[in-house]
């Protein structure tokens, strides 16, 4: 007597779903569409949080070169560290018109 296996039907609903993603994945594909110059856009959430991270820390490293050209010294004395990064970003936010400060 021949005995037929049923498979269960977490097996069928996977081979299903298997059998449905192979016969649209063509759908999904992207083309080479190689005539914009443009570099694709960040689309995932990944990509968008790194490009975010990557701007944030380019902004922060341009605001502490700006500092240390006005005097700030990160690893320098630290009994006046307040004042001295308050001074440099005052120093920062003045108009430099090439004439050096009253008083230096």
């Amino acid at each position: 007597m021949v005995r037929l296996r049923i498979a269960s039907p977490k097996t069928l609903a996977i081979l299903a779903l298997t059998l449905a993603l192979i016969e649209t994945a063509p759908a999904f594909s992207q083309t080479s569409d190689t005539s914009s110059a443009a570099p694709p856009a960040a689309s995932t959430p990944k990509q968008i949080r790194k490009a975010q991270r990557k701007a944030a820390r380019a902004k922060k490293n341009a605001e502490l070169k700006t500092l240390e050209k006005n005097g700030y010294q990160p690893g320098g004395d630290l009994n006046s560290y307040p004042q001295n990064l308050q001074d440099a970003e005052h120093k920062a936010a003045r108009p430099n018109d090439g004439v050096p400060a009253s008083g230096q």
